[in-house]
């Protein structure tokens, strides 16, 4: 017996001694080349969520940003997109960005009041008469000042996406004058701006995540929401909404944010290619914001018995003249200086739309 045992002993003291042999021979030997393993230990790789679909403006733009990047940098810098609210809702994920846990976000800029109120700039209704208004405004003084506000908040501030303009959808009978509204429940934003227009309108608000909102008109939580048409479509809400009215009443963009310290421990060259793949893919995005609203709004007709009224301008002046007690009271929250930017902005475009009916 003890000389089975002493057999055993030795055969496990030879195992373990060719097995660090081994070992060492592999570390200190050079080893095959092999060129699918070039660059791995160098290459970046960022994380990019947010909580719509694929198939809108902004969805389609996070692609494209992951797309352009890659190119820009030979494959060095990998940007993976997570859609859908699959990592964080829209409600979760400023703080998971601020910890860390995510390195990019582009939530919509109605959520952003929680980090300055100045981003209220942007919901307040009629703000933006055109695209092309909306763009001069983020191009301009208001985009600047809004992108630099979350520079003390452990962010960086990357670019401005839009989505376009918001629609109201409904189940309790077409919406064409303020008092249609009144008594009607509506899905909205985290936005302090957004409930007090639906307060003046004497409508009733629920302020839920992007993600539950097809729940709640399903279930008859709430009346209604307000929304862009890619949104409405790519969610497929008009299958749950008897009545929409193309209002444009409201603006919905993004803002692309990235955590401070990701962003300070990268490259000049990295920092770069970010920089010119953003400045590409926004201006795409804008573009593509204008053409895909349009589409799906046809899209909605064809497949839909979804019932649709475009206000007239006269239908909207009495919803102006209603809801511009919104700028008065938020003027100090917001700023004198930006509500008057955005004003004088709206005037410009305003009188140029009519000197073209005219």
């Amino acid at each position: 017996m003890k000389s089975k045992y002493s057999i055993i002993l030795l055969t496990i003291i030879i195992t373990l001694a060719l097995f660090f042999s081994f070992k060492q021979y592999i570390l200190t030997e050079d080893l095959p080349y092999d060129d699918e393993q070039e660059g791995l230990n160098d290459q970046i790789v960022l994380t990019f969520s947010h909580v719509v679909s694929n198939n809108t403006p902004k969805g389609m733009a996070a692609d494209k940003f992951a797309e352009i990047v890659a190119e820009k940098s030979d494959g060095n810098i990998k940007i993976v997109v997570f859609s859908n609210g699959s990592l964080y809702s829209d409600i979760e994920e400023i703080r998971a960005v601020q910890e860390g846990n995510v390195d990019i976000i582009a939530p919509s800029t109605s959520k952003l009041g929680m980090l300055n109120p100045a981003w209220g700039v942007l919901d307040l209704p009629f703000i933006f008469p055109s695209y092309e208004a909306i763009n001069e405004g983020l191009d301009g003084f208001i985009g600047q000042t809004l992108l630099s506000s979350v520079k003390g908040e452990g962010l960086i501030g990357l670019a401005h996406w839009s989505n376009g303009f918001k629609q109201f959808t409904s189940n309790d009978g077409p919406i064409i004058y303020p008092q249609d509204i009144a008594g009607q429940t509506f899905r909205i934003m985290q936005s302090d701006v957004l409930s007090s227009q639906f307060l003046e309108l004497n409508a009733n608000s629920v302020k839920e995540s992007f993600n539950s909102t097809y729940d709640l008109l399903d279930s008859g939580k709430v009346d209604g929401e307000e929304n862009t048409i890619s949104n409405i479509y790519s969610k497929k809400f008009y299958n749950l909404q008897k009545y929409m009215t193309i209002s444009n009443h409201g603006y919905l963009g993004y803002a692309v944010l990235m955590n401070e310290n990701v962003w300070n421990k990268q490259s000049s060259e990295t920092k770069r290619i970010l920089t010119e793949a953003m400045s590409e893919v926004t201006q795409w995005n804008r573009k593509q914001a204008v053409q895909m609203n349009e589409n799906q709004l046809e899209e909605i007709r064809k497949v839909s018995s979804i019932h649709i009224h475009e206000l007239t301008n006269e239908e909207k002046n009495s919803w102006k003249k209603v809801l511009d007690p919104v700028y008065t009271q938020f003027k100090n929250e917001i700023g004198s200086t930006l509500i008057d930017k955005a004003l004088k902005l709206r005037d410009k475009y305003e009188n140029e739309t009519t000197d073209e009916r005219d």
